[in-house]
């Protein structure tokens, strides 16, 4: 896998993150919300196409890093943000921006997770495989 492979799986994820929900009100949750009625097959297309994203990526996120890299990656996260926080760089009373690096996070350890497997295999060398007994 190359960088722009890396690069691609994060995109996809934020996109599945950021199209979900986002605090500027373009959201697929905003959409639902503004009225249910309207456009329903739509919606329910959209519905169904955001469930299949999460299920491929929540799914090889917790094959290839498990609840430990999940725990670990937002540790790290977190503790970059509060670096940001203790040199100034982020306020607490910034809501908005909190939203929005907590939404980016979430894409991000979806994003590893998709990534993980490959990026394993080019440092240690070693696959994954999946049990075809399942």
């Amino acid at each position: 896998m190359s960088w722009f492979g890396f690069l691609l799986r994060i995109i996809f994820t934020e996109a599945l993150v950021l199209g979900t929900y986002n605090p500027t009100g373009w959201s697929f949750y905003h959409w639902v919300r503004g009225g249910f009625e309207t456009d329903l097959p739509l919606k329910a297309l959209a519905a169904i196409v955001l469930v299949i994203g999460y299920v491929i990526c929540v799914r090889a996120t917790f094959r290839s890093i498990g609840i430990a890299g999940i725990v670990l990656i937002a540790a790290l996260l977190t503790a970059l943000g509060w670096v940001a926080y203790d040199y100034g760089y982020l306020t607490l009373e910034n809501v908005g921006l909190m939203h929005w690096l907590i939404l980016i996070s979430a894409g991000l350890i979806l994003g590893v997770g998709l990534c993980w497997s490959h990026v394993r295999r080019m440092i240690s060398g070693q696959l994954d495989t999946d049990d075809v007994d399942e």
